[in-house]
C-alpha cells in the first residue's frame, strides 16, 4: 500500500490523546498505511525561516511548519476567514475581499508545496484538507508532483451564483482542477461545484461525477464524513462520573432538557435557536418550569468584528429570556460560553430529549450524528436537525426544519418535547443504524478507495 500523505492547515498534536472527529479518523488512515501529516504547527513568529519540526507518532510521522504574523493576518484571518469562509456559507454580506489577503493566501499556499515537495515519495498519495488549501493542487503539481492528489472540503460548497462572488473564484477553481478527486460532505454541494464548472468554464460532463474541465479531468463526488459511534456510546453510558453532569439530572428530575452544542459562529443559527425556544416558553405558561435549553457556544475568532457582534447579540437574548421567564427554582437557558470536552458533552447528550441542532449552513455538522450515537436505546431522545445541514442528507429521520422559520423551529420543539416513545424509538433506531454503517471509518476508506481508483 502506498504511504499516505495528509496536508491540513492545522495537524493533531503530536503525542496528545485524540478526542474524536477528524483528528481521529486522520490518525486511523495514517496509522493504517504509514505516512506523513504536515500542517501548520499553530505557532506564528516574525519572520520565516524555511525550517520545519518534525515528530513522530506510531507509524507515521509529523512536519510542521511555523507562519509569520503577515501569513497569519493575510492567509489565515484575511482570505481564509474573512473571504471564505462566509462566502462559503452563503453570507457573502460578511465577506471581505482584499487583494493583498488573497496574494498572501497565496504565498502560503505555494510555501506548503515547497516545505513539503522535498519530503514527497514517488509513490505517496496525497490528501489535502479544507478551503485554506484550495490552491495546494496547483502548487504541488508545479512543483514536479504527478501522483495521486486529493482535496477534500469539510464546509459547504455554495450554489454558482454565491461562488463567483469572490473575485478570485476562477483561479481557486483552476487549482481544485488541479486536483484528482475533490471531495465534499454532501451530493448537493458535489453538484453545485460541478455545475460551476459547465457554467462558468464550460465544463464537460462525463460519467461518475467526472468533468473534463481547464485541460484536464477531474471528480467531484459526495464522501459524507462520520464519527466513530461506538466511543461516543461508551462515553455516553458512562455520564455519572461527571458530578456536573450527576447534578444536573437530580436537578432536572423529569423534566425535558434541550440541548445544542456549536462554536459561536454566524453560520450556526443561534440567535434564530434562542428566539424559538424563548417563543415556545413564552406561549405556554405549562412548560415553565418542565423544559430548559442547554445550549454550549465556545467563542472562536474573537478578534473579528463579525463574532464579536454575534456574541453580544446571543448574550443579550439568553439574558432576556431568563429575566423573562426564569423563577427562584427554574433557569430556562443554561448558556455556557465554553469549551466542554467531547466524553462529557456525550453525557449531556444521553440526558437530553431533544437535540436541537440548527445551523444556518453546515458542511456536516457531526453533533447531529454524535447525538445519535448517545441516545439510551430504552428512551431515546429526538433529533431536530436544519435542513441546511449537510447532516440532514444522510438523518432523514430527523425532525427536519427550516432555520430561519422561528415558528416553525418553535413547533418542532413542541412536537420533539410531545413526541411518543413509539415514534422516538423508530426514528432513533433508523438513525442509528446509518450512523453505524456510515461511520468514520466509512468515510475514510471509502474517500481514499476513489482517490487511487480515480487516478
Amino acid at each position: 500500500m502506498s504511504r499516505l500523505v495528509v496536508v491540513s492547515n492545522r495537524t493533531a498534536t503530536p503525542g496528545a490523546p485524540r478526542s474524536g472527529g477528524l483528528a481521529t479518523a486522520l490518525h486511523d488512515a495514517l496509522a493504517e498505511s504509514g505516512g506523513l501529516w504536515f500542517g501548520w504547527s499553530g505557532q506564528t513568529v516574525e519572520a520565516s525561516d524555511e525550517k520545519l519540526a518534525h515528530a513522530a507518532e506510531d507509524d507515521y510521522a509529523f512536519a510542521l511548519l511555523d507562519l509569520t504574523e503577515a501569513d497569519y493576518e493575510g492567509y489565515y484571518l484575511g482570505y481564509s476567514n474573512a473571504a471564505l469562509w462566509p462566502v462559503l456559507h452563503y453570507r457573502v454580506d460578511l465577506a471581505r475581499f482584499d487583494d493583498e489577503a488573497f496574494a498572501q493566501y497565496d504565498r502560503v499556499n505555494a510555501r506548503f508545496a515547497r516545505l513539503l515537495a522535498p519530503l514527497m515519495r514517488d509513490d505517496d498519495t496525497v490528501w489535502v484538507h479544507d478551503y485554506h488549501l484550495m490552491l495546494l493542487g496547483r502548487e504541488l503539481r508545479a512543483a514536479g508532483w504527478r501522483g495521486p492528489t486529493g482535496f477534500f472540503l469539510h464546509i459547504p460548497f455554495p450554489s454558482p451564483e454565491v461562488f463567483t462572488a469572490l473575485p478570485q473564484h476562477a483561479e481557486i477553481a483552476e487549482a481544485l482542477a488541479a486536483f484528482d478527486l475533490v471531495g465534499f460532505q454532501t451530493a448537493h454541494d458535489a453538484e453545485n461545484f460541478r455545475r460551476y464548472l459547465a457554467e462558468q468554464h464550460a465544463a464537460t460532463p462525463l460519467a461518475d461525477g467526472v468533468v473534463h474541465a481547464f485541460g484536464t479531468v477531474l471528480r467531484a463526488a459526495a464522501f459524507p464524513i462520520g464519527i466513530d459511534p461506538d466511543s461516543v456510546s461508551a462515553a455516553a453510558a458512562d455520564w455519572r462520573s461527571h458530578p456536573d453532569l450527576a447534578r444536573l439530572a437530580r436537578g432536572i428530575g423529569e423534566d425535558a432538557l434541550v440541548v445544542g452544542v456549536d462554536r459561536l459562529d454566524y453560520s450556526k443559527g443561534l440567535p434564530q435557536r434562542l428566539e424559538a425556544f424563548g417563543q415556545l416558553i413564552a406561549a405556554d405558561a405549562a412548560l415553565h418550569a418542565r423544559v430548559s435549553l442547554v445550549q454550549i457556544a465556545p467563542p472562536s475568532r474573537t478578534e473579528v468584528e463579525a463574532y464579536a457582534d454575534l456574541r453580544e447579540q446571543v448574550d443579550r437574548i439568553a439574558g432576556r429570556i431568563n429575566s423573562d421567564h426564569a423563577d427562584l427554582g427554574w433557569i430556562p437557558v443554561r448558556y455556557i460560553a465554553r469549551e466542554y470536552p467531547r466524553d462529557k458533552l456525550a453525557g449531556l447528550y444521553r440526558l437530553a430529549r431533544v437535540g436541537l441542532v440548527t445551523p444556518l449552513r453546515d458542511g456536516m455538522n457531526l453533533v447531529a450524528k454524535e447525538f445519535v450515537a448517545a441516545q439510551d436505546p430504552g428512551d431515546p431522545g429526538v433529533l431536530i436537525v436544519s435542513e441546511p445541514a449537510g447532516a440532514a442528507e444522510q438523518l432523514e429521520e430527523a425532525v427536519q426544519v427550516n432555520p430561519y422559520d422561528i415558528a416553525a423551529v418553535t413547533d418542532a420543539l413542541r412536537s420533539a418535547l410531545e413526541m411518543p416513545h413509539g415514534e422516538r424509538s423508530a426514528r432513533w433506531q433508523a438513525l442509528r443504524a446509518r450512523v453505524w454503517r456510515e461511520d468514520v471509518g466509512w468515510w475514510w476508506r471509502g474517500y481514499l478507495d476513489a482517490l487511487r481508483a480515480t487516478r
